[in-house]
Order: C-alpha cells, then sequence, then structure tokens
C-alpha cells in the first residue's frame, strides 16, 4: 500500500505543478472536514473561520445537502440547462424570487461563480438600459474576469499585469467612518462623475457590495444606500447589490439589502448559495431581467443539477436552523470579546459588523496608519494554534471572521480562546 504524502511533499509537488498567480495561504492539505473542523493530511486539527471564503454558511458537509446531491447523483449530472431542461432548476428559481427583498414580479439565471454573475448582471444592465457605463467604489472586489478586475477597487493583487481593462467603468469612494469618507462625500463624488467623467444619461447601473468584503467589511450606511437610489431613479439607472459574499445568512438576515429600506433592481449571488457547489445567480425584476435576447444569457454548467440540489437543500437549513438568527448571535458574541480586548490590546482600531460578518482592524498606535505587520501576526499566530483566519481590506491591515453559522457553540469557544490569545501576543 502506498504511503500517504506529506504536506512538505505535497507543496513541493504543487509548486512544481502549479503556477504561482494561484495563490494559496496554507502550506498544509485538507484531508477531511465536518461542520467548523477541518483536519490535514498529517492528522492536525483547525477550526475553520475561513470556510472556504464564506461559502460554507452550513458547515462543511452538511447532512442534508449530502443527502440531496447523493439523489440527484443517482439520477442525472448532467445535461446542459439551455439543452434539456430540469425541474430543480425551475424549483430553486422560485424560491429564490419569493425570498429575495422587493414585493413584485422577478426571475432568476443561473451561472457557475460569482464572477460570472456579476459579469452577467452587468450584460441584463446594459441589454435593459442601453448604456455601457458601470460605477462601482473602492476597495470593491467583484471577481477575477475581465469586467470583473475592472469594476473592482484594488489594484494589488487582483489588476497587476492584466489590463487594459474593460471600458466605461468608474469608480467612487466608499464611505467609511473610520477613513474620514462621509456618506456626502461619497455621494459627491458620484455626482462629480457626471461632470468629470461621464453623462448620467450614459450610465446603465451602480454596483456595490452592502457590506463590502475583500474591501474590509464595510457596511454601506444606510443613508448612502438611499442616496444611491435616488441617484439611480433620477437618471434610470439600475442599482445592483453584489451579495456574493454578503448573501445566504451571513449578515443576521438571508440578504444584506433586508437592512435597508430601499431595493435593489438586481441582486448577484454565489458563494453560500449551494453550501461549497459551484453555484452562482442573477435575480431582479422580471422586466429587467428578460432584456437579453435567448441565448444571450447562459453557459454549459450553469445551474449544474447537483448544485442546483445542495442550493434548494440550502434554503430548508436556512430556514429549519434558523441560521440567520444564529448567525447574528454569534457575530454579536464575536464583536462583544474583540471590543472587550479593545483595552490591552491598543492597535485595534475599530470593531464592526452586521450578523456574523464581522471584522477587526488594526493600526499602528503610534500613527494611526494601517498595521498590515501586525495583522499578519494574528493570523499567523492563530493558525499555528489550529484557527484558520482570513485578512482582507485596502492595506491588509483587516482580519474577518467567516466561520460555518452551524458552529458548535463549545468549538466558537475554543476558537475565541485561540483568538484572544492570537490578538493579544502577536
Amino acid at each position: 500500500m502506498t504511503s500517504k504524502a506529506t504536506n512538505q511533499e505535497l507543496q513541493q509537488r504543487k509548486n512544481a505543478a502549479t503556477p504561482r498567480g494561484v495563490g494559496v495561504m496554507c502550506d498544509f492539505y485538507a484531508e477531511r472536514a465536518s461542520n467548523a473542523e477541518l483536519w490535514d493530511v498529517e492528522g492536525r486539527r483547525f477550526i475553520d473561520f475561513a470556510a472556504g471564503i464564506a461559502v460554507l454558511n452550513t458547515g462543511h458537509r452538511h447532512p442534508k445537502l449530502l443527502d440531496a446531491m447523493r439523489a440527484q447523483l443517482d439520477k442525472f449530472t448532467h445535461t446542459a440547462y439551455q439543452i434539456v431542461p430540469y425541474a430543480s432548476y425551475v424549483e430553486l428559481a422560485e424560491r429564490i424570487n419569493a425570498v429575495t427583498p422587493g414585493n413584485y414580479p422577478k426571475k432568476t439565471a443561473f451561472f457557475s461563480t460569482g464572477a460570472e454573475a456579476v459579469e452577467n448582471a452587468i450584460k441584463i444592465a446594459r441589454a435593459y438600459t442601453g448604456r455601457p457605463g458601470v460605477i462601482a467604489f473602492g476597495g470593491a472586489f467583484h471577481g477575477r474576469t475581465m469586467m470583473g478586475m475592472a469594476l473592482t477597487g484594488k489594484v494589488a493583487p487582483y489588476k497587476l499585469g492584466f489590463g487594459p481593462f474593460p471600458g466605461e467603468v468608474f469608480h467612487a469612494p466608499f464611505p467609511s467612518a473610520l477613513h474620514g469618507i462621509t456618506t456626502e462625500q461619497a455621494l459627491d463624488a458620484v455626482k462629480a462623475l457626471f461632470k468629470n467623467d461621464i453623462e448620467a444619461k450614459r450610465v446603465a447601473a451602480i454596483i456595490l457590495e452592502p457590506v463590502q468584503g475583500e474591501g474590509g467589511f464595510y457596511a454601506a450606511p444606510a443613508d448612502f444606500m438611499r442616496g444611491l437610489r435616488a441617484i439611480c431613479d433620477e437618471h434610470g439607472i439600475l442599482l445592483i447589490a453584489d451579495e456574493v459574499q454578503s448573501g445566504y445568512g451571513r449578515t443576521g438576515k438571508l440578504f444584506a439589502m433586508e437592512h435597508y429600506d430601499v431595493l435593489p433592481d438586481l441582486i448577484t449571488m454565489a458563494k453560500s448559495l449551494a453550501g461549497g457547489m459551484p453555484l452562482s445567480a442573477v435575480n431582479g425584476r422580471a422586466e429587467i431581467m428578460d432584456a437579453p435576447a435567448p441565448g444571450g444569457l447562459g453557459g454549459t454548467y450553469a445551474g449544474n443539477p447537483l448544485a442546483v440540489a445542495s442550493a434548494l437543500a440550502v434554503l430548508e437549513v436556512m430556514e429549519e436552523e434558523k441560521l440567520p438568527a444564529r448567525g447574528q448571535r454569534l457575530g454579536d458574541k464575536l464583536q462583544e470579546h474583540l471590543n472587550e480586548w479593545r483595552s490591552a490590546v491598543p492597535q485595534i482600531a475599530e470593531v464592526r459588523g452586521v450578523g456574523a460578518m464581522v471584522a477587526v482592524e488594526f493600526a499602528d498606535p503610534a500613527t494611526g496608519k494601517p498595521d498590515a505587520e501586525y495583522t499578519k501576526k494574528v493570523q499567523q499566530h492563530a493558525l499555528n494554534n489550529g484557527l484558520l483566519l482570513l485578512t482582507c481590506g485596502s492595506y491588509g491591515n483587516v482580519i474577518r471572521f467567516l466561520f460555518p453559522l452551524t458552529i458548535p457553540d463549545t468549538v466558537m469557544d475554543e476558537a475565541l480562546g485561540i483568538l484572544a490569545k492570537a490578538i493579544k501576543l502577536a
């Protein structure tokens, strides 16, 4: 019997066989996982506060998801929905139309990745309005495709060496009280684009994350969202909410836009939509979604039957286990602990979050400047002690917490103990 490869052996093989452009955080390799825990090929256990980058809100290998996929596996795995359709695709679209914000006719189309969802949302917006322009925000992340990179408001590492990018994409600053950008300033910057860069009647859409993901978990203030909605209504511009990371219970509600008193025209979703299976979607007002001609939307694997089966199970789990509410409780608990540690850790510049979408930002106490080095030390200390954490932010000085909403309380408490030592000893 061949002996199992070690982490070091696999690392050497990875470096020889795969390109460096696919950045990999960990130098160990997954063997198995369950709920909020993961074990590597050498048997070491980790508590997973990365969750596949917000993909596993229902945890690793939720039994209901596995059962749904096994049942579908016994039927068929692929027909290409655009060739031979299947009822589960239609059922999932109906379910999403019912649970997304807004009491009006809606339609949903499925794709495979978050970047695909964003690309298609822009296509739909351009088809509906007949306009080319798109406005996005600094710090935003919308994917690694060419349009996704154009929309993304962060150069390194996403845009380095890959230009030129699609034209008619413009950026405005995203509001952040910590960094001195007010709602009024951010809205004025959007309006300034109409004077300096593109006339309003050439703008198809404004796209934003209700809570920025890679950008640092900054939540859009309510008055900012209202202001954007007013600008869109005044000029016939569509408002696109990118909920790829903030959706599916992460913010204490199924969608982050439910925290606001205005509605988007289109919503993109992916990540936890199918609990680990590759599936994304664009949902929106029926008349807007119908703008592209037949054949204008789709993809060979778009709406894969196994992924759709898993996504239907995810919705059941969200409702049965009340995961958005549980995420809110766990997020509140985490924020409470982080705020308690502030007196002992002057590097903590801000603790923020909506529901379970929580982050802590670090800055040099002497200068107030972002402290990426301290952030890396916290991350590494936690990793050395069995806790997976992800950093984010334009300066790499933010730690974001993406634990599964299904995490057992005992495991959560264990993780908080590791985190306390990491933050205080970094």
